[in-house]
């Protein structure tokens, strides 16, 4: 399922770039043939936000409004992992999962000093390219650092976060099955992953927002090129070290069937509490810092690309339009946190109501239903939104469904 979800936000680069192509097609009516942008995300500007309304309100303000929004999210998955936490497990299996968690914990400790190591090398590159060939002011060189050890930090703490949340929810869901039940095996690993989701999602977000809000617009793009390179790195590391480990640890556990005739998943071979925790870091700590890094370099070559192919007559409507195409992709954004939400919880009072008490379903009937539910909500919600936030864009009445086609 995680691989499906991972599959999914990899083509959203793909989408990003289709996005940056259509919408340069959508405003090239607005640019000046004249004009060429030479630039990079280093040396982007973010316009004033405050100098276009949105239903009554600048564009500041607006997206403050998403912050709000980021917390509920941030909350969610706090309370979806205490409410994970406090569900019943059996003594012996609670024992287990915390077995798996400690050795899960060391490999994650290790992958944190590996990744400090790497920054080490990662930093030298930094200031080498934008302070010496570039010869970039010293405090914009010590912004795009500093935002890269917050994009690093990102990456690790979800992905810590989603490890830990994994290991509870492994041994609740195994305690559950008990019962004989299968409706509280597909909703435990559904919470757990919702948790995980809604967690990383929030943080990217908030982390961007505090970007485009509180940062100083001549400072913006050192900002998001750092957080980029910093996740990106986290990402990689996490994702191809948690691949290569879970790989070594099935293979020993196999080896040890093979040398001592006992199988695989036998409590005697000590092999098992590596292969679960190759599992969590290869299933669980590669794909959360991927999924975090995706969405993040996706939100900062979306803002590349308004900021450097949007043109205009003049620089005053060239600003009018990027604040408006910043402010929408924001908003949808930031939609889309409360779109998965409540398809979540749609998605479980139907499926609750149909499958609450039978003794057996097909797992995959609720899950088509989410994904189905999820994408009517999202679509909808964004088509509303953007009629409402863009109505019009540069006299192009059609422009908001457009656009909202494109995202669609």
């Amino acid at each position: 399922m995680f691989h499906g979800v991972l599959m999914s936000v990899r083509a959203a680069r793909r989408i990003a770039a289709a996005f940056a192509l259509m919408l340069i097609g959508s405003v090239g009516a607005f640019a000046s043939p004249q004009e060429a942008a030479p630039a990079g995300e280093a040396s982007l500007k973010l316009p004033d936000l405050h100098q276009v309304q949105f239903l009554g309100v600048n564009g500041h303000n607006l997206l403050m409004i998403g912050i709000l929004f980021c917390i509920f999210g941030l909350l969610f998955g706090l309370v979806s992992y205490s409410r994970l936490k406090n569900l019943p497990v059996h003594r012996a299996m609670g024992e287990m999962s915390e077995l798996i968690w400690e050795t899960c914990k060391t490999y994650i400790i290790q992958q944190g000093k590996f990744l400090l190591l790497l920054w080490a090398f990662i930093a030298i590159i930094i200031l080498l390219y934008f302070g010496v060939l570039l010869k970039y002011e010293a405090l914009r060189v010590v912004v795009i650092l500093a935002f890269s050890v917050i994009g690093i930090c990102g990456s690790y703490g979800v992905a810590w976060f989603g490890i830990r949340v994994n290991t509870f929810a492994n041994s609740r869901t195994a305690f559950a099955s008990l019962r004989g039940k299968p409706y509280p095996v597909l909703q435990i690993p559904l919470m757990s992953g919702m948790s995980v989701g809604m967690m990383l999602i929030s943080v990217e977000l908030l982390m961007m927002l505090i970007i485009l809000l509180y940062v100083p617009g001549d400072y913006a793009g050192p900002c998001f090129i750092g957080f980029a390179i910093g996740e990106s790195l986290g990402a990689a590391a996490l994702r191809i070290a948690g691949g290569i480990f879970t790989k070594i640890a099935d293979i020993g556990s196999d080896l040890m069937k093979i040398v001592f005739k006992i199988k695989e998943d036998d409590a005697r071979n000590p092999g098992v509490i590596a292969d679960c925790t190759g599992d969590n870091a290869g299933d669980s700590v590669g794909p959360t810092a991927d999924g975090f890094e995706t969405y993040g370099v996706t939100g900062v070559a979306l803002i590349t690309f308004i900021l450097l192919a949007v043109k205009g007559p003049t620089e005053a409507v060239k600003e009018i339009l990027q604040v408006q195409l910043l402010v929408w992709i924001f908003v949808i954004r930031t939609i889309m946190l409360v779109a998965a939400a409540a398809a979540y919880f749609i998605n479980g009072a139907i499926t609750k109501a149909r499958f609450g008490n039978v003794k057996k379903f097909n797992f995959e009937t609720p899950l088509t239903s989410l994904v189905w539910i999820t994408s009517a909500v999202s679509i909808g919600l964004t088509y509303i939104a953007s009629y409402l936030i863009i109505p019009s864009m540069g006299g192009d009445a059609s422009m908001w469904w457009k656009l909202s086609t494109i995202i669609s």
